[in-house]
């Protein structure tokens, strides 16, 4: 028999190994929380949430396992983490004091994932710095929003230079291809039709996915005729009819409101009450608040026709996410954060918030921001908590699905089964 001095360094040794072991390498079991796993099915009180290396093993109401490491949740509320489908990943959002172009891209996905929005899909102009996040995400113990891109946004005006810049974009390796169909209010011309045939047929021919950004619901109907794979922003100029529901129904293509890019173009006349949210003050830019808070920006803003007009287009957006889903189509969360004035992180609880405020359900929200965003962009291992997917899951301190803004009651957030510092 081991003398009390051995077997306690023994012990302690043990304690030791163990606790140098990444909690993604261990096995979890997160209980007494009621779970809601981003299916749509109803949640589970009490549950025991098991994890192994990182991913999903079980979820159930039964007692956890002998031997596993327990952490308690009891009381709390969780739910995947937010999946957001069009946001745009370039670094400027890192803090002042980080200079390193490859580090300010981490700064910001960590900034995503702080607010509880672990996986993010960037639609267009990222740096290269972006791809080489992207192509060094580990098993997903890195603490930061998981990332996919799009490259160079396609503005081609040829088919022929089309197809090549599908072929460039291709060979760096991207993960979705961008076009852009609008006019900007007027102001600019729209890429030509010969170039957009160019582009989707030589995409689908390549075995990839097209984004198209769109503004006008006669536009939406040519380019859901051609083919496109996500309809990247809400029709803003007209209700959406019968003809657009037969299209997007067709090829079972997903709607992505975006209506906080709409926001961001006029909020900023007046103060906006979300500035006093201690949530958004957790980790808000002091730089950004500074700059949209000046008198000369908010003068501008409010004397700007186009921030009018962008103020009814988010009434109609709104109008039309609520047709959407009450026919029955898929809807994919989207926010269209990243660029100056759009908050990445907060911003998607507030599209949450726009969106009920449309009309649907905080279910129906969290459902587009959770397991709908992941079947939209085609990806089986997030957005749900479902065996085999990743640990990714936000623990709340009240119920998102009594009132979608307890989102913001954001008590830890976890990627692959490790808490996001």
């Amino acid at each position: 028999m081991r003398s009390c001095p051995a077997l306690c360094a023994l012990l302690a040794a043990a304690a030791a190994f163990v606790a140098a072991v990444p909690l993604h390498a261990q096995s979890l079991a997160f209980t007494g929380a009621t779970v809601w796993d981003g299916t749509g099915a109803p949640p589970i009180p009490g549950a025991t949430l098991l994890v192994r290396n990182g991913r999903i093993l079980s979820l159930g109401s039964g007692p956890p396992p002998t031997g596993v490491r327990v952490v308690s949740l009891a009381g709390m509320h969780v739910i995947p983490g937010l999946v957001d489908t069009h946001v745009h990943v370039t670094g400027q959002w890192a803090p002042a004091g980080i200079t390193d172009p490859r580090e300010r891209v981490e700064a910001d996905l960590l900034l995503w994932a702080r607010y509880g929005v672990t996986t993010v899909n960037s639609l267009g102009d990222e740096p290269p710095e972006v791809f080489a996040a992207r192509d060094a995400q580990e098993s997903g113990s890195r603490g930061r929003a998981r990332l996919t891109v799009a490259g160079p946004v396609i503005g081609a005006t040829t088919e022929a230079e089309a197809r090549a810049t599908v072929a460039a974009n291709a060979a760096a390796g991207v993960d979705w291809m961008k076009i852009r169909l609008d006019d900007n209010l007027g102001t600019t011309p729209k890429m030509p039709w010969e170039a957009i045939h160019g582009v989707l047929d030589e995409a689908h021919t390549r075995g990839f996915r097209v984004a198209t950004h769109l503004f006008y619901l006669e536009d939406a109907k040519r380019l859901l005729r051609e083919g496109s794979d996500l309809v990247a922003h809400s029709i803003r100029d007209a209700d959406v009819d019968a003809e657009v529901v037969a299209l997007l129904r067709e090829r079972n293509v997903c709607t992505v409101p975006t209506l906080t890019r709409e926001l961001s173009a006029f909020v900023y006349a007046e103060r906006p009450t979300f500035f006093d949210d201690p949530f958004f003050q957790r980790w808000a830019d002091p730089r950004e608040v500074a700059r949209v808070s000046a008198p000369d920006f908010r003068e501008a803003t409010a004397e700007s026709p186009a921030a009018q007009r962008y103020r009814a287009a988010l009434a109609q957006a709104q109008r039309n996410l609520k047709a959407v889903s009450d026919a029955g189509l898929p809807v994919a969360f989207g926010t269209d954060a990243g660029p100056s004035g759009r908050f990445p992180g907060y911003f998607e609880h507030l599209e949450l918030a726009l969106m009920v405020e449309a009309g649907l359900t905080p279910a129906q929200a969290l459902y587009s921001a959770t397991g709908g965003a992941a079947a939209c962009l085609g990806r089986d291992d997030v957005g749900t908590l479902e065996p085999g997917r990743w640990a990714d899951f936000l623990v709340l301190e009240a119920d998102p699905l009594a009132d979608v803004t307890n989102t913001r009651r954001l008590a830890t957030v976890y990627v692959a089964g490790e808490p996001v510092r």
